[in-house]
């Protein structure tokens, strides 16, 4: 059966949240009733998934299951290793899982960058990023020992998770797992609703209303006035086509991705699931790194536990570095560098990761001045405000390397 005359891609338009709160129904009767269909849940979310892979989708859905078994047989497989009484704790068997996990996610990274043609067969499929970081996340955590034991189905459940599997937010297998092991009381569940009602309507200003206005009808009228005014006269009256351009994507970025998130974030409330937030308030961070625990929040902190503290302990541990900030700043390097890898293998991605690091290594140069001299420098409501401005320029300068406009002018210009 084909559904392609409906856009069933996740939270894609309004007419799309008629299907999905309709099969909710009975998800939020039971459980307001204290029961968890879990059964119905699963087919609930089957269902959905294979309307997402439907039609012209359908290699990407074969690619899912071809993933799913592989990583199943990765993960596992560690696990019984791990929990063998007389198996030795390698680190090379940890390092193999680690990397045969983030493998097929490698691969597909590279293929989509070869010329059209090249590759003869469909690669990847929606939301590969989001279930390969679930996956790395449980081996790590078993190679740790805070995870000793898991259940495929709740593991195939919170791998598949239908609210958040094509873009996030990334959950913890242990927190998913405690929630859905509970019902919650009514009055938990009451509460739940209340918030899933609020995020659906803040999300559909957010991506319908906001975001709409930002990328849909403002920035391509910019973008075309930046690229007509930079064949015709050049850089001087250019130069503000850039800054517009620059401002009306970030807000675009932001309304778009924060209102897809407080969808997935409302629709698993309605499941009795709290899928954490992923954005909190970013434009009033008063330094980089502040934004950064305001923005993609469970993105940044994934790279954050996974990449930043691992290598941090690593190099520690080998003393690769022995002085701690140049330590920290080699870090901050590594992580950026490979979150920026990580969006794509194109120069601007890779100039963005490089340009977060620098400006978080300052910031925490800046920081450590800030302390010794903290009673000669001046601190009130003015040097707050300006350190929340200054920020947001940091930021909207980042967002338009993150876009890849200056290439497209670049181009332009030739």
């Amino acid at each position: 059966m084909n559904f392609n005359f409906i856009n069933l891609q996740p939270y894609s338009n309004p007419q799309y949240f008629i299907y999905l709160l309709i099969a909710l129904l009975p998800i939020i009767i039971g459980l307001y009733f204290g029961k968890r269909l879990k059964n119905y849940e699963a087919i609930f979310s089957l269902v959905f998934l294979f309307l997402i892979f439907d039609g012209n989708h359908w290699q990407e859905g074969i690619n899912l299951i071809i993933y799913l078994i592989y990583e199943f047989l990765i993960t596992f497989g560690y696990l019984h290793y791990r929990t063998k009484k007389d198996s030795p704790n390698k680190s090379w068997v940890f390092n193999l899982a680690v990397v045969l996990a983030i493998l097929p996610l490698t691969a597909v990274k590279i293929l989509i960058q070869m010329p059209k043609g090249t590759v003869p067969f469909v690669v990847g499929f929606l939301g590969i990023s989001y279930i390969t970081f679930k996956n790395v996340q449980v081996i790590m955590e078993t190679r740790d020992g805070v995870i000793k034991q898991i259940d495929p189905l709740t593991y195939a459940r919170f791998l598949l998770f239908f609210p958040t599997i094509s873009s996030g937010p990334i959950d913890r297998y242990r927190r998913f797992k405690s929630d859905y092991e509970k019902v919650p009381s009514r009055e938990e569940y009451i509460g739940d609703l209340q918030l899933a009602v609020r995020y659906l309507f803040q999300g559909f200003l957010y991506k319908f209303i906001l975001g709409w206005f930002f990328g849909t009808y403002l920035l391509p009228k910019i973008a075309m006035r930046g690229l007509i005014a930079g064949n015709a006269i050049g850089g001087l009256k250019l130069s503000w086509w850039v800054v517009a351009y620059m401002y009306v994507y970030t807000m675009y970025l932001f309304f778009d991705f924060a209102g897809y998130s407080l969808f997935a974030v409302s629709i698993s409330h309605f499941m009795g699931i709290h899928t954490p937030m992923n954005f909190n308030k970013p434009f009033i961070s008063k330094n980089i790194k502040d934004f950064w625990n305001r923005w993609h929040m469970t993105l940044s902190f994934w790279f954050r536990d996974y990449i930043y503290m691992r290598f941090t302990f690593f190099a520690m541990k080998k003393k690769l570095i022995k002085n701690r900030i140049r330590l920290s700043q080699v870090s901050y390097f590594v992580l950026f560098l490979i979150m920026g890898f990580w969006h794509g293998l194109t120069w601007y991605y890779i100039v963005y990761g490089i340009y977060h690091a620098t400006a978080i290594c300052i910031n925490d140069i800046w920081l450590r001045f800030k302390r010794k001299h903290k009673d000669q420098l001046p601190s009130n409501k003015f040097t707050q405000w300006f350190a929340i401005f200054l920020t947001f320029q940091f930021v909207c300068l980042g967002m338009l390397i993150f876009s890849g406009y200056l290439s497209q002018l670049w181009f332009g210009w030739q």
